[in-house]
């Protein structure tokens, strides 16, 4: 299918040769937009640029280049407004591109090829010693939209997690149900895993923090008596234990993950997320490990073994300061696990590029771990990109893991479904649905205004969750979406025995609404490509609902099924069925499903 703004891009350069006797232009000197909605036109061409070529005032070189363009089979049109060329393309070039759009198999997307980049996303990375809260959620959505998008856009795509299952805060947990478990298990308990494990986490906090405090009321400092708690050293002894291959504290360890990993892989199916391949930080450690032990070998000078064993990279040549990599009794840190895992997936891999998927808070890290593979050897180290986001607040302030001041994922998808149950029930129109199906409904709106809500706001920004206003059925939100879609949908049901076939002579009758939606379903292909670049799912967010407020307003202007015209109402058909194609494929790349009735 023509790509419109590349053959405008040709036609102008053409122009300006032509018009100003020029040999070749500067390809950056052209700069095409999309006319604003208050002026005439669908591009606009800055002129400003140009001036130094054209040696004329703005509005008649504007003028000048449109009195030629005008020749041109796609331009209809042109008006000149200060140092702006307006081109309005032809109705014929607008009702071809529908056309094509119908026609082509899946319109949009780009189909992998073999030699197409190879792209690593990881997302997801938890820790085993408590459940998935809202923070995990932006992050698994962000990263399995991304994977879409760039699927999309024709790259191949490995999706991966890292299970940080070792540590000192999974060995907390594993000495909290020592001490205050008392044997039992989820099942025990009847509840989910990574929920007792993360009650255990909160267990040992707690306990800590008293055992703190009569440290220091004894008269100890407070970082003497947080290094010293009794709890904390038991904890530091278990982790050395475990890194010793002790067996008992092993078998404690692969039980209780056990537990952890079980209750994970529920809430990733109700997130509707995966992966193709999990690596776990017990396996990549020791490799991150030898290969820093290694490099001290070597003698490289930015690399140094303090008295105390531990080992250190000297890093203030890049103006950052030093980065420990090996503590002084040989346990690593996530940095260490870090170099390991990179270097098996590239191993595993040999990616084009790799995507960390991790808030801004490790801005830091990632940098670091950037500079460190990079000065051990590793070329490749230049294709790891960290997709920095922001982090979620709620209304009430920030999460606190350690205090069990969480949004759990799991307690979150439930309330978005209550509320989902409810607003749909006021709204009274799934009364001839089953049971079953209703159900169905309520969880795709309340997935949907969760991922819509999170996905729609810039990933470098910040974000405040409001669950209340994420379902709202008006407005900037998923349910307005899926309504618009299910909207659709009962309408096509109802043309079942319409002809589908479109008379060319249709795009003289085309109208300003019929053309503004063929407009934003032409810009899926290119927005696709956009959010790609950017590795952005609110470029297709904010798209799908310039699309449905466009299909709003056709549908006010225009009678689809009441038209008396019938080759018009056909068509009105038709484009009405390509935009409800382009909407569920477009809320496909950010995890949505779209129902059939709501």
């Amino acid at each position: 299918m023509l790509n419109i703004e590349e053959l405008l891009h040709n036609q102008i350069s053409t122009a300006i040769k032509a018009v100003y006797n020029i040999k070749e232009v500067n390809s950056k000197m052209i700069q095409i937009q999309r006319t604003r909605k208050e002026f005439d036109g669908d591009f606009t061409v800055v002129v400003f640029p140009l001036l130094r070529l054209s040696k004329k005032r703005p509005e008649q070189t504007a003028e000048e280049l449109g009195e030629y363009l005008k020749n041109y089979e796609h331009i209809e049109n042109y008006n000149v407004i200060k140092g702006f060329l307006n081109l309005t393309i032809t109705k014929q070039f607008w009702f071809n591109a529908l056309q094509s759009i119908q026609k082509a198999e899946n319109f949009g997307f780009t189909p992998p090829t073999a030699d197409a980049p190879k792209i690593v996303i990881e997302y997801s990375s938890p820790n085993t010693n408590k459940p998935l809260h809202l923070g995990h959620i932006r992050n698994n959505l962000l990263g399995y939209s991304i994977a879409e998008i760039l699927k999309a856009a024709g790259k191949n795509i490995v999706k991966v997690n890292l299970i940080n299952d070792r540590g000192i805060h999974i060995c907390k947990t594993m000495l909290a149900w020592e001490k205050w478990g008392d044997g039992k298990t989820p099942k025990d308990l009847n509840i989910k895993g990574d929920h007792y494990v993360g009650s255990l986490y909160v267990r040992f906090e707690s306990e800590y923090k008293k055992e703190i405090s009569k440290l220091i009321e004894e008269g100890n400092e407070k970082e003497f008596a947080q290094k010293n708690a009794p709890l904390m050293l038991q904890a530091q002894e278990m982790l050395r234990q475990w890194e010793a291959g002790n067996k008992e504290t092993r078998q404690l360890w692969e039980m209780m993950n056990g537990w952890v990993y079980a209750g994970f892989d529920v809430t990733y199916k109700a997130l509707g997320v995966n992966f193709d391949k999990v690596y776990y930080e017990s396996n990549t450690y020791k490799k991150g490990r030898n290969v820093v032990l290694d490099s001290v070998a070597h003698r490289y000078n930015w690399l140094t073994q303090r008295a105390d064993k531990s080992i250190w990279a000297d890093l203030t040549s890049d103006r950052l300061d030093e980065k420990i990599l090996l503590r002084s009794d040989g346990t690593s840190v996530y940095m260490t696990q870090d170099i390991g895992t990179a270097i098996e997936r590239y191993k595993d891999f040999d990616f084009d590029e790799h995507i960390y998927v991790v808030g801004n808070e490790q801005d830091y890290h990632f940098k670091v771990l950037a500079i460190v593979l990079k000065r051990l050897g590793y070329d490749w180290a230049k294709r790891l990109n960290h997709l920095s986001y922001g982090m979620v607040e709620l209304p009430q302030g920030k999460m606190k893991s350690r205090e069990g001041k969480v949004v759990d994922a799991d307690h979150l998808i439930e309330e978005m479904i209550e509320t989902a149950r409810k607003t749909s029930l006021e709204l009274g129109k799934l009364d001839e649905l089953s049971n079953d199906q209703a159900n169905e409904v309520f969880r795709k709106v309340a997935l949907g205004a969760l991922k819509y809500f999170i996905l729609r706001v810039d990933p470098k920004r910040k974000m405040l969750f409001n669950p209340e206003e994420s379902i709202d059925f008006n407005g900037n939100t998923g349910p307005f979406i899926q309504y618009t879609y299910v909207r659709i949908l009962s309408m096509l049901r109802k043309a079942e025995n319409e002809t589908n076939e479109l008379s060319v002579e249709m795009f003289n009758l085309l109208n300003k609404s019929e053309l503004g939606l063929i407009q934003q379903i032409y810009r899926f292909r290119e927005t696709i490509a956009e959010a790609a670049e950017n590795h952005s799912p609110a470029t297709i967010a904010n798209y799908v609902y310039e699309l449905t407020k466009e299909y709003n307003q056709f549908y006010h202007d225009c009678p689809v099924l009441k038209e008396e015209n019938a080759d018009l109402r056909n068509f009105r058909i038709a484009l009405s069925r390509t935009c409800a194609q382009t909407i569920k494929k477009a809320t496909g790349l950010l995890g949505m499903e779209v129902p059939e009735k709501m």
